[in-house]
């Protein structure tokens, strides 16, 4: 039977017109070239939706909205790189960008991670009106709480300066660390002077170096050394 079964095989597959399997072959190949001709998948920045109340969150979050703004700003970058696919941060909207950080923010007020992806992330794109809403971002919220945030400020300030080609923004957002956070390191705290004196006004910085030291606002030996020789410097200088 095992014989007679594969002799009877091999006639039916004999039998079959010799076409037919050219035919086959020539399907096989076109489903083959069809399929590397198909455009790859393509990802749509649109597919980010605003972000939800955080107090919808928070109430989902069982007590642990720590937990809800981490996954929040997870879910964020889940649409920076997506399995296979990179979309150009560019090519995201920005505002509900923003509305996902601020609403991770909201959920966990003492986190930086928020403010260092619109700083840092989302900040570094080569488009200015993008990067000059990141800054904006950071800015409102600094100001909610200079003591906690004034990195990310500071961040924006030099990308201002030297991203941005602006100098009475970045000299803006000094001055409100300088203003308002007064747990900011020194160099913070300094960095108005320097923006002052690159934009030509020595006169200017010189004044604020000087009420830094007669106010008493700088006590660390350090720092009082270097503002002492920063001032003398651009005293001779502007003698000469």
């Amino acid at each position: 039977m095992r014989t007679q079964f594969r002799e009877g095989e091999e006639r039916s597959l004999r039998a079959v017109p010799a076409a037919v399997p050219l035919l086959l072959a020539a399907a096989l190949i076109l489903q083959i070239y069809a399929h590397g001709r198909q455009a790859p998948p393509l990802a749509r920045a649109e597919a980010l939706s605003a972000a939800p109340a955080a107090g919808i969150l928070r109430a989902a979050s069982f007590g642990e909205p720590i937990v809800a703004s981490q996954l929040s700003l997870l879910h964020l970058q889940a649409f920076d790189n997506q399995p296979g696919i990179s979309i150009p941060f560019k090519a995201l909207d920005y505002d509900r960008v923003m509305s996902w950080l601020d609403m991770a923010l909201q959920l966990d007020p003492r986190s930086g991670y928020p403010l260092m992806m619109a700083s840092q992330l989302y900040g570094q794109v080569s488009d200015e009106t993008r990067q000059r809403k990141m800054c904006e971002f950071v800015h409102a919220r600094f100001l909610e709480a200079p003591d906690l945030r004034w990195r990310w400020l500071a961040h924006c300030a030099i990308m201002a300066k030297h991203r941005l080609q602006d100098r009475p923004l970045s000299l803006r957002y000094a001055t409100d660390i300088s203003r308002h956070a007064g747990a900011a390191s020194g160099w913070a705290r300094q960095m108005r002077i320097f923006i002052l004196e690159d934009m030509g006004e020595t006169s200017s910085a010189k004044v604020l170096l000087g009420g830094l030291l007669a106010t008493g606002e700088v006590t660390d030996p350090s720092e009082l050394h270097f503002l002492t020789e920063r001032l003398q410097a651009l005293e001779k200088a502007e003698k000469n």
